[in-house]
Parts: C-alpha cells; sequence; structure tokens
C-alpha cells in the first residue's frame, strides 16, 4: 500500500521534495485516521458500551447486542423520577402512594441500568411525534391499566397547555387520553382475560367463579384492532387451580361448562386471541407488543423474612440476582412464548415481548401496601393488622411501571 501511495504521489507532483511534503502530510493524516479508527472499534463496534442519545439495535438473542432487560437498578434522585405523582392529574388514586401517606419516596429514584448498555431516555415529545395522527391502545387488567397511567404521566408533563388534552372516561371497558395538539389517542382496554368472561365489567369484576368462553374476542377485539400500537398483557387473572371454559353464550341456558386446567385454558384462550390478530391485524399498520408477567410480593419468607410479612413496610430492594418468587409462574410464560413464535414463524406476524418479569422481581418495596385508596371501608381487624390489606400487586407511581413504558419506547424506537 506504502509503495503504491508513492507511486501515486510521484506521478502527479514530479518532485522528491513536493513529494516528500506531501508523503509527510498523507502519512499524518492516514495515522489520525487509524487511531481514531482504533477508538471506536473499542469504544463501539461490540454495541456493548452505548451512550444513551445513540439509538440502537438491540435484541435479547445474540451475546453482540445489548439486552435491556438484563442488568440492575441504580439509585438516582437526580434523573428520576420521570414527572411528579402530584402534578399528573390523571393518576389513579390506586396507584398515588404519596398522596395516601407514604412518606418514604426513595421507591422513585431507582433507574434501571442494563448490564452492556443503557436505556433509551424516555423522550415524550418524541413520542407524541411517533404517535401524531395514531392511536395506541393498552389492553388487559389492573396491572396493564397501571402502565397505561404511567404512559399518560409521562406524556402529560409535555403537554403544559391543559386545553390540549383530556380524559374520556364513560365508564365503560375503554378510556381515553387524548393529546390534541397530536391528533393521538392513548387508551387503555379493560379485558383481564383477553377473551370474553365474565369478569369483563370494570367495575363489578370481583366474582367467585371465574368464567371465560376461550374461543370468543369478537366483543372486544372489534374496540382495538385498529390500532397503530397495541400492548397487551394478561396474567394475573388465569392463576387460579381452575377456571370454568363456557362453549356458548352467557345469556344460552343450554351452554357447556366445563372446569379446565389454569394451563389449558390459557393456551386456548392464547390461541383465540392469536389467530384474531393474524387475520384482523394490519401488518402494514400495526406494532404489536406482549408485557409478560408481573410479579408479586405477598410472601416476605421468599425473600429471607418472617413467614407472616408480605411487602408492608418494605423500604428495600432485593438484592439477590438469581432471585424469583414463587408467584411467577415459568410455565405460563412460556405458552406465551410459544404462541408469538408460532405467530412469527408459521403466519409471519410478529409481536414483540417486553420482558418485565425479573427487574420487576427486585422491587418488593415498590408497591402501594397500605398507601392507596380503599374501596371498600376498613374493618378493624384490618385496621389492628395492615399487612392483611396491604396491596402488594400493583406498583406505585411514579416507578416500575415507568421503566416498563421506557423499555417500551426504547422497543418503539429500536
Amino acid at each position: 500500500m506504502a509503495a503504491r501511495n508513492q507511486n501515486l504521489v510521484a506521478i502527479t507532483w514530479g518532485s522528491s521534495v513536493k513529494f516528500s511534503i506531501v508523503q509527510f502530510f498523507v502519512s499524518l493524516v492516514f495515522a489520525a485516521f487509524l487511531v481514531a479508527a482504533v477508538y471506536m472499534a473499542h469504544e463501539y463496534g461490540t454495541f456493548k458500551i452505548i451512550p444513551v442519545t445513540v439509538d440502537v439495535t438491540f435484541s435479547g438473542n445474540s451475546e453482540s447486542e445489548c439486552n435491556l432487560f438484563s442488568g440492575k437498578w441504580v439509585f438516582d434522585n437526580k434523573s428520576y423520577p420521570l414527572y411528579k405523582e402530584k402534578e399528573c392529574k390523571f393518576m389513579s388514586d390506586q396507584l398515588a402512594c404519596n398522596k395516601f401517606g407514604r412518606e418514604d419516596l426513595s421507591y422513585q429514584n431507582w433507574r434501571w441500568q442494563p448490564h452492556h448498555c443503557d436505556l433509551p431516555r424516555f423522550n415524550a415529545t418524541r413520542l407524541l411525534e411517533n404517535l401524531r395522527n395514531k392511536r395506541m391502545v393498552f389492553v388487559g387488567d389492573s396491572l396493564n391499566r397501571g402502565q397505561w397511567v404511567s404512559m399518560v404521566c409521562l406524556l402529560d408533563s409535555s403537554i403544559h397547555d391543559p386545553n390540549m388534552k383530556f380524559m374520556n372516561n364513560s365508564g365503560s371497558n375503554l378510556i381515553t387520553f387524548k393529546a390534541l395538539g397530536y391528533n393521538a389517542s392513548i387508551d387503555f382496554y379493560w379485558e383481564p382475560l383477553l377473551v370474553e368472561s365474565n369478569s369483563d365489567d370494570p367495575v363489578n369484576h370481583k366474582l367467585p367463579e371465574r368464567i371465560v368462553r376461550s374461543h370468543s374476542i369478537e366483543k372486544h377485539a372489534r374496540v382495538w384492532t385498529d390500532a397503530d400500537i397495541l400492548v397487551f398483557n394478561s396474567y394475573l387473572w388465569w392463576k387460579q387451580p381452575h377456571i370454568k371454559v363456557l362453549w356458548g353464550s352467557f345469556k344460552d341456558e343450554n351452554g357447556i361448562y366445563k372446569e379446565v386446567e389454569t394451563i389449558r385454558s390459557y393456551e386456548l384462550a392464547l390461541k383465540t386471541w392469536s389467530e384474531w390478530l393474524e387475520i384482523h391485524v394490519d401488518r402494514t399498520k400495526t406494532r404489536l407488543f406482549f408485557i409478560s408477567m408481573s410479579p408479586t410480593h405477598e410472601k416476605a419468607e421468599e425473600w429471607g423474612a418472617s413467614s407472616d410479612q408480605n411487602c408492608y413496610s418494605e423500604t428495600d430492594l432485593i438484592t439477590n440476582d438469581e432471585y424469583s418468587g414463587r408467584g411467577t409462574d415459568s410455565k405460563m410464560m412460556k405458552v406465551v412464548e410459544n404462541t408469538i413464535n408460532e405467530l412469527k414463524t408459521t403466519r409471519g406476524l410478529k409481536v414483540e415481548i417486553i420482558n418485565i418479569t425479573q427487574l420487576s422481581e427486585y422491587r418488593k418495596e415498590g408497591h402501594p401496601s397500605i398507601y392507596r385508596k380503599q374501596w371498600v371501608p376498613l374493618s378493624e381487624e384490618q385496621v389492628s393488622n395492615p399487612r392483611s390489606y396491604s396491596d402488594c400487586i400493583h406498583w406505585c407511581l411514579p416507578g416500575v411501571p415507568d421503566v416498563w413504558n421506557e423499555l417500551l419506547y426504547a422497543y418503539i424506537f429500536q
């Protein structure tokens, strides 16, 4: 290469003196370029050191790419929380822990740090621009509703004109947040079992016996099928030994009821869900996501505390990297993975799993516990034993669901 460069320069300049000067500068530039190239290769060649400001392609399937779901929680009271509880007028009383008396607010200051890269900083304005003239719908249970409230608060903080946003809650399964300046809708649709069930009422759904119509989803799906982004979840409501499956209508006296093992009834429901997506979703328009199971912290013995305790009064994280509570059912998550893999490989429809399970396992202090609105007056016995009515299922906001949305944001812009 050096001889080749000398010949070219000699022919061009025709002078050994001029050649030497030019050769010096060419060599200098080449050396600088080489040093820069080595530095860049060291910094970015493997994609394991990534500045927050850089958008990257990532995956959990390759060691050379970033797995956003593997990492640790880092205390960060400078950048977090991403919004203030009292300033989000769309906050839910079920999740507003500070409003209902929680004084330790450290649960708001934890940042998720992947091991080999950085989670992109949530930019509400950028997401709203992406959602301009579009519709985003969260479909699922109260945990998904909590993530939706988090998303609304994240976006609300960047819309300063109160006349440019509103919430429509008519009491039906559908709640709509509208960002008027962007003509963007961010909706939540109550559908805890994905398919039709006797728990479809968004208010009166606590029934002694759970019944699903595993082959019926039209009642719900026709409301959300036209969305540009769909975010599903369905797990906690299936956590029963058996669920009764109905073949027929709830109004049909001749319907056939049969108790089916949870895993099998879950498979039937997800099969119906996936078949509906395959036929009805516009593949050129709609992005599909599924949020993995959200862990509970109802049994403190699982993290080494007394067996009669739960998340009540917890203020520290679980530090055991391998920790997994017994409430997390890996078999059910495998059903989700198999269903989604089949959709992709045999039907060409992509659904992306946002794996929030393990990172949320560590956050035993992130639940409302007793610090939430109580919809039913407490008994004297409950008041004397706060653990008896502590909510160790849902999450305080700002808090853990904000990170779920940061992960969703990263996937939307990957």
